[in-house]
């Protein structure tokens, strides 16, 4: 007998501030060809309109594919985050980069500081990422970093169809 489905999360639920939430998901992502991350263990950001963002433990990514990268930026509730390169075959003429394709909050805020050397990735970017086999939904909009599921309901902020939620 298979188990029921998952119940279904409405983003318009989700509270703000967001809420941190761990996860025991199998969660996979692929990039350049290279698988950069496996695990069982992720940290879900839950935010009013948002898909989740899933970060996950250092020792699940492939760090030695990952480079700083220059900038940064400021969320209100997490603070300060730093943004890596993905790179493959790093200084080689074969060299291929995804910019500032991986962010963490190296220092975050006191509420958040379950994420603290965590990484999270932009699924746009990625050459998949999955959870329990379900290929990932990059959330719609360059700035943002959500991964939509079966699970998760919209509309969602960044949604061209729903310009009141941009």
């Amino acid at each position: 007998m298979n188990p029921p489905p998952p119940i279904p999360e409405r983003v318009a639920d989700y509270p703000r501030p967001p809420a941190l939430v761990a996860g025991t998901e199998h969660v996979l992502v692929e990039a350049l060809g290279q698988r950069l991350a496996e695990t069982r263990r992720s940290l879900r950001v839950l935010e009013t309109f948002h898909p989740p963002s899933v970060y996950l433990p250092p020792e699940a990514m492939r760090l030695e594919l990952l480079e700083p990268a220059t900038g940064s930026s400021f969320c209100e509730w997490k603070g300060l985050a730093r943004y890596f390169d993905v790179v493959v075959a790093a200084g080689t003429p074969a060299e291929r980069r995804l910019r500032r394709a991986v962010w963490s909050y190296p220092d975050p805020t006191p509420a958040y500081a379950a994420l603290a050397g965590w990484y999270s990735v932009y699924p746009a970017l990625m050459d998949g990422c999955w959870v329990d086999g379900e290929r990932v939904t990059p959330q719609p909009g360059g700035f943002y970093g959500g991964w939509i599921t079966s699970r998760v309901e919209g509309p969602f902020k960044g949604d061209p169809d729903h310009p009141e939620l941009v």
